[in-house]
């Protein structure tokens, strides 16, 4: 464990939507030799669920912060590690060996980078003086998912970006596609660098993603210090960033019943909305309470037309026991995904509501 004026290193987990980050995370935490581990999570969309889905341990300083992390990140990552060192401080957390940074899968990760590096972005005050001396980034970690993989470098830079800045990557859902792939060949031309991980060959030592050096961009693809420079010049202008918005064309629809659902109802939600090809969906991930069992809750997950089995928890991750659920993607028909989600709801509870 690190003493209390120790520097401690930050390792920055990222990977685009629905790459595997949480499902890493999990693992991270539930591994003896990553014990003292400090998550920060960041998620898009007013309505959280990804922290629900992270199983921290009681002795785990846990942080979530809402909305589209780009140009406010880094004024949202330094609070976040400064309330973190001032409560570590205090003695209310407790030995703190390093920290991770899961990162919404649309961030950018140039922004974050810079607010963590020696001659990133500048401090603003005393606060981010306080930041500099106590952490520092050792590393960057990117989820990388092999089955949506090349259509995601086709069509969000982001995705280019979180590999470029690795220092190692982690092949997910290797084990759905179809043949052998050397993927370390072929994503080597984005990042030289880096370090590739397949998460389901055996042998794979998650212990190895977390070291703690200090973060280089030596070797790495020519882009990345021109983005950090570029990041450094930059000057975003101060404004109310909106939660379920990132950039004109992604946007998050956030939806949520505080009442029970039944199983059928919420089967055919699932159905409709991940079956439609022209749907524009790229994520989905939901948390409900059915009607057959409503003590345990039931997870969703979608990628693109990609619908999961749904898995049923034994118990309520918190005491939030709404059913709710966050789409992410490009021009979604908003009303009818609405409309549908409101009928989900038992008839006897809309009455009762429009009585209140």
């Amino acid at each position: 464990m690190k003493g209390l004026y120790d520097p401690v290193p930050v390792t920055l987990l990222t990977g685009f939507l629905g790459s595997g980050k949480t499902t890493l995370l999990n693992d991270v935490l539930a591994d003896p030799r990553m014990a003292g581990t400090t998550v920060i999570v960041n998620e898009f969309g007013s309505v959280a669920i990804d922290h629900s889905l992270v199983r921290t341990g009681s002795e785990t300083y846990f942080q979530t912060t809402t909305g589209c992390i780009c140009c406010t990140a880094t004024s949202d990552i330094r609070i976040s590690l400064y309330e973190m060192h001032e409560a570590r401080m205090r003695g209310e957390v407790p030995s703190v060996s390093r920290v991770v940074i899961e990162t919404t899968g649309l961030a950018d990760p140039a922004p974050i980078i810079n607010s963590l590096i020696p001659g990133g972005a500048p401090a603003m005050g005393l606060r981010d003086h306080v930041v500099a001396r106590h952490f520092y980034l050792a590393g960057v970690v990117t989820v990388f998912d092999v089955m949506n993989g090349r259509a995601t470098l086709d069509s969000f830079l982001e995705g280019w970006k979180q590999l470029a800045f690795a220092d190692h990557v982690v092949l997910t859902k290797t084990d759905l596609a179809a043949g052998p792939h050397d993927w370390a060949a072929e994503l080597n031309e984005l990042n030289p660098a880096a370090c590739y991980h397949d998460r389901h060959e055996t042998g794979f030592d998650l212990h190895a993603l977390f070291g703690d050096r200090t973060y280089s961009i030596s070797g790495k693809a020519e882009d990345v210090p021109g983005w950090l420079a570029m990041e450094t010049l930059t000057r975003h202008p101060a404004h109310a960033h909106h939660p379920n918005r990132h950039g004109d064309e992604i946007e998050a629809i956030s939806l949520v019943h505080d009442v029970a659902l039944s199983p059928q109802s919420v089967e055919t939600f699932l159905h409709i909305v991940t079956s439609n090809i022209d749907s524009g969906l790229l994520r989905l991930k939901g948390l409900f309470a059915l009607t057959d069992d409503p003590d345990r809750p039931l997870i969703a997950h979608a990628v693109q037309n990609r619908l999961y089995p749904p898995q049923r928890l034994e118990t309520w991750p918190d005491d939030d026991r709404r059913s709710r659920v966050v789409l992410i993607g490009q021009d979604m028909p908003e009303k009818s995904i609405r409309d549908l989600f409101a009928v989900l709801a038992p008839r006897s509870a809309k009455k009762s509501r429009r009585s209140a």
